[in-house]
C-alpha cells in the first residue's frame, strides 16, 4: 500500500527528517530539481522554451524558486512573477530568491494580473508554487486572480505538491483552485490529491523521493493498489471443496424488487465463493429463482406486502448456523415489520456480515444502535444513505469525508465504505483505505448490490473486514472502467458484474 499523508502528518515528516540532520536547504533543492524536470517535460525540452514560475511564501514558493533557477540553467527562458515581497519570505525560501541572481536571464515580476497574463500568453510551461498543503479555505484577492489567470492560459501546469487552492486534507475546493496537468509531490502523495474534487485538480500525481528517511513516513490512509489486492485474495487448495470456498447467506429483494438478491449472488460467485444461498420473501422467489441456477434457497415468511417478515428471523439465524458470511439489506424496503427483522438480524448475527441499501436505512438516525452485534461488519452506505444513518448532511460530508467516515466506524465498531468516485474506507481506530480505479459506467442502477456481493463473498471466503471492503472496492471499480470502455454510457450493472473476472486476472497478474 502507499501512504497518503495529511497535511500535519507531511508537516511531522518535515520536522523529524530536519531532526535527523538533513538539512531543509537540502531538502528544498532537491523539490525544486524535481519540479523543474517535470516542467521541463511538460515544455518539450528546453531549448527554445518559456517558463513562468508563479511563487507564493513559504515552502512551496520556495520550491518554485529552485525550480525556476535550475529552468534557467538548462537553457528555458524563465520567468518569476512573485506574490509575496522577497523580503518577507523566509529561510530557506529566502535564500533561494536572492540565489535567482546566479543565473542570467531570469526575470522576476512583481504580481499584476496582467503582468502574468502577457507572460503565460507566450509560456510552454507554467509552474504552481502559491499554495502548499496547509492551505484552507478560500484564496482571495490578488493569489485567487494569480489562480484564475493561471487556469486561463494555454500552457500546461506543473503543480508543486498539491494544486494551489485545494485542501490538502480533504481535496475540497471553495473557491478558485489550479487546474494542473502534473502535480511534483514529495514523499508521499498527499490526501487532497486523490479525494474528489481536489485529485480533478491534481492530474496525474507524481510522487518523487527527496531524501525523506522511509521509517519516518508514518500515514493513517492508505491508496490501495493491486499487488494488495492480489495478497488479500484467497486461494482455492487444489483438494478443496465448495463450502471450503466460502459459504455466503444473501437476504434481499422483496415482491417489487428482484433484482438485487440475483446480482448480489452472481456477484459473490463472480469473486469464488463456493456456496451461495439466497434469502428472499416467499413469495418474491419466483421471480428471483429465474436464470439463477448456482445458488440455493430459503424462502423467507412475508408481509403482507411482499416484504420479509419479522418471524423470518428464526429460520435464516438457523441457515447462518452453517454460513461463513451474510450480505443483508438491498431491496428489502423500509417496511417497518421488515426493519425489525433487520435490526434483530444484525444484532444476532454469528458470522460477518456486510450491510447496504435497506439494511442501512432500518437504522435511519440511529446509527449507534449497530454497535450492538455479536460479528464484525462493514456498512456501505451512499452519501443519503450515510446522511440519513448519521444526521450529516450532504454538503458537509463532502467537504471532509475523512473526517466523517472515521467518525462513523468508531461510533458503529464497523468498517465503513463510503462510495463515491473515490471511494473511503475508515476502520474503527482511524486507518483510512482510499480507493481511486471507477468509472462513470458504475453510475446506474444496481452497481452497488455488485458491490455487496463482493464483499460478501470475500468475507465468507475468510479475508477480514477491511481487506474485503477495500479488495472489493478496487475490484468493483475496475471492472466499471471496463465496461465503460465496452459499452460507455449504456453499460448496466450486468455489464459490471460481467467484466469482474477481467479485474481479477489483471490484479493476479499483476
Amino acid at each position: 500500500m502507499k501512504p497518503v499523508l495529511t497535511p500535519e502528518e507531511a508537516a511531522t515528516l518535515d520536522r523529524d527528517t530536519l531532526a535527523r540532520g538533513v538539512a531543509a536547504e537540502v531538502l528544498m533543492e532537491r523539490a525544486g530539481r524535481a519540479v523543474a524536470r517535470a516542467a521541463r517535460e511538460l515544455a518539450g525540452g528546453a531549448y527554445g522554451r518559456r517558463a513562468v514560475v508563479v511563487c507564493g511564501k513559504g515552502n512551496n514558493g520556495g520550491d518554485g524558486l529552485v525550480a525556476a533557477r535550475q529552468l534557467a540553467r538548462w537553457g528555458v527562458r524563465t520567468t518569476v512573477v512573485l506574490l509575496e515581497d522577497p523580503e518577507a519570505l523566509r529561510e530557506p525560501a529566502a535564500t533561494n530568491a536572492r540565489r535567482l541572481g546566479e543565473v542570467p536571464g531570469i526575470r522576476v515580476r512583481t504580481f499584476h494580473q496582467g503582468v502574468l497574463k502577457r507572460e503565460l500568453a507566450r509560456a510552454d510551461v507554467a509552474v504552481d508554487a502559491i499554495f502548499g498543503t496547509g492551505f484552507r479555505g478560500m484564496p482571495e484577492d490578488d493569489w485567487a486572480a494569480a489562480i484564475a489567470t493561471l487556469n486561463g492560459a494555454s500552457a500546461p501546469i506543473v503543480a508543486v505538491d498539491i494544486p494551489s487552492g485545494v485542501n490538502g486534507a480533504t481535496g475540497a475546493v471553495d473557491g478558485e483552485a489550479v487546474r494542473a496537468e502534473l502535480t511534483v509531490t514529495f514523499g508521499a502523495v498527499k490526501l487532497g490529491a486523490v479525494l474528489m474534487p481536489g485529485a480533478e485538480h491534481a492530474g496525474v500525481v507524481r510522487v518523487v523521493d527527496i531524501g525523506f528517511p522511509d521509517d519516518l513516513v508514518s500515514a493513517r490512509a492508505w491508496l490501495t493498489e493491486p499487488s494488495d489486492v492480489a495478497s488479500w485474495l484467497p486461494r482455492r487448495d487444489t483438494d478443496t471443496h465448495k463450502r471450503a470456498s466460502g459459504v455466503l447467506v444473501v437476504v434481499a429483494g422483496s415482491r417489487g424488487m428482484t433484482g438485487a438478491a440475483r446480482l448480489i449472488a452472481l456477484a459473490a460467485g463472480r469473486i469464488g465463493t463456493g456456496l451461495v444461498t439466497v434469502a428472499a420473501p416467499e413469495g418474491a422467489m419466483p421471480q428471483i429463482q429465474a436464470g439463477l441456477t448456482e445458488p440455493i434457497f430459503l424462502p423467507l415468511p412475508e408481509t403482507s406486502e411482499g416484504t420479509v417478515a419479522a418471524e423470518a428471523v428464526a429460520p435464516l439465524l438457523e441457515r447462518l448456523g452453517s454460513a461463513d458470511a451474510l450480505a443483508i439489506g438491498p431491496g428489502l424496503t423500509t417496511n417497518e415489520a421488515t426493519v425489525a427483522f433487520v435490526r434483530d438480524t444484525v444484532r444476532r448475527s454469528p458470522v460477518p456480515l456486510v450491510l447496504d441499501a435497506d439494511g442501512l436505512n432500518a437504522f435511519t438516525g440511529d446509527g449507534v444502535a449497530l454497535q450492538d452485534r455479536q460479528a464484525e461488519a462493514v456498512l456501505t452506505p451512499h452519501v443519503g444513505e450515510f446522511a440519513r444513518l448519521t444526521g450529516v448532511k450532504a454538503r458537509d460530508l463532502d467537504a471532509d469525508r475523512p473526517t466523517h467516515v472515521r467518525a462513523l466506524a468508531e461510533q458503529t465498531g464497523a468498517v465503513t465504505l463510503l462510495k463515491g468516485s473515490r471511494t473511503v474506507i475508515a476502520q474503527p481506530g482511524g486507518q483510512l483505505f482510499v480507493n481511486v480505479t471507477g468509472s462513470p459506467a458504475l453510475a446506474t442502477a444496481g452497481t452497488g448490490d455488485v458491490l455487496t456481493g463482493m464483499i460478501g463473498g470475500l468475507l465468507a471466503r475468510g479475508t477480514p473486514p477491511p481487506e474485503s471492503a477495500a479488495a472489493a472496492a478496487y475490484l468493483h471499480g475496475l471492472a466499471g472502467v471496463f465496461a465503460g470502455r465496452d459499452l460507455g454510457e449504456g453499460a448496466l450493472a450486468g455489464d459490471v458484474l460481467g467484466r469482474v473476472p477481467e479485474a481479477l486476472a489483471l490484479v493476479e497478474g499483476a
